[in-house]
């Protein structure tokens, strides 16, 4: 009979959403309006800036950064995205991505530094980003919309969900894997706990923190068509009409504006990465030849 009867798993989930709805709802309001504040205010900067100016910016960053073909790529992709008439929807998609990759940073640096410190905290960590990463995207918009309504802010919320792991992970891998030797020859100078950690381990975790952004917005745009569902404007808004009305051309012009985009946030992300494990490198150099320099006097 046990074995027989179902584990209401489904009617606990959704009552305790409904519990949680009635019980909370300006809670999650205030959420609604910060977040709709901060992709509102990101959307506006990007769309005042003169398309020509933007472009130009952009292939400028991505030749200081990365190299002359990359900048190429910048301007050839961002002229043509113009051309298709989706400069505006790709603005509403990077405002997007950006608000939703700013407040997975701000939440996943310091559970990843924790993480880092604390193998209790790992422990209880890991099995939550597991379930995190591995449960199908489209479950998170449920209660997102439950939460917090139609638009651009449930998406924003079932994408920092999603896309929060990788940053997480590699917070915490970046700071464990920092040399024993460079640590400790930081605290024979007098180094304290705080400072060990910020002056010394996050900045040679760095290159691995990046590493873990990278994946973080690569996973954020993968969520944008999957956002548009309920309600999200932007290029995934563009690429799902295109499925609903079976417009092959309108959905491969909206895709094809999500892989310029992805690939352009990709290469400069790498550079730097690159860029930042080159310094980690001469900074352990540095702080080694002081520590064989004191001991020799």
């Amino acid at each position: 009979m046990i074995l027989n009867s179902k584990i209401p798993i489904g009617d606990v989930t959704e009552n305790g959403i409904d519990w949680l709805t009635e019980n909370y709802s300006e809670f999650f309001t205030g959420i609604r309006d910060s977040i709709e504040t901060i992709i509102d205010g990101l959307f506006w900067f990007l769309i005042s800036i003169p398309i020509p100016i933007f472009i130009a910016l952009i292939v400028l960053i991505a030749w200081y950064l990365s190299s002359k073909g990359t900048a190429a790529f910048a301007g050839i992709g961002l002229f043509l995205i113009q051309n298709m008439g989706l400069w505006e929807k790709t603005m509403e998609t990077l405002a997007l991505v950006g608000a939703a990759t700013l407040i997975t940073l701000v939440i996943g640096l310091p559970l990843g530094i924790l993480m880092s410190k604390s193998n209790i905290a790992e422990k209880i960590l890991r099995p939550v980003l597991d379930f995190m990463q591995t449960m199908p995207a489209f479950v998170y918009l449920i209660p997102a919309v439950y939460f917090f309504d139609l638009g651009a802010v449930p998406g924003a919320v079932a994408t920092i969900i999603f896309a929060m792991p990788p940053i997480v992970r590699l917070t915490n891998l970046g700071i464990r894997q920092v040399p024993g030797d460079v640590i400790e020859a930081s605290k024979s100078f007098g180094a304290t706990s705080w400072q060990l950690l910020f002056k010394v381990q996050v900045p040679l975790a760095v290159p691995t923190i990046m590493a873990g952004l990278n994946q973080t917005i690569m996973l954020s745009l993968s969520m944008v068509v999957i956002s548009a569902m309920i309600g999200a404007d932007g290029l995934g808004r563009v690429v799902y009409e295109g499925i609903t009305q079976m417009n092959m051309g309108k959905g491969f012009e909206g895709g094809l504006a999500v892989v310029i985009l992805a690939m352009l946030l990709d290469r400069i992300t790498q550079s730097l990465s690159a860029e930042q494990n080159v310094s980690g490198k001469a900074y352990v150099k540095n702080l080694l030849a002081k520590r064989v320099k004191n001991k020799s006097v």
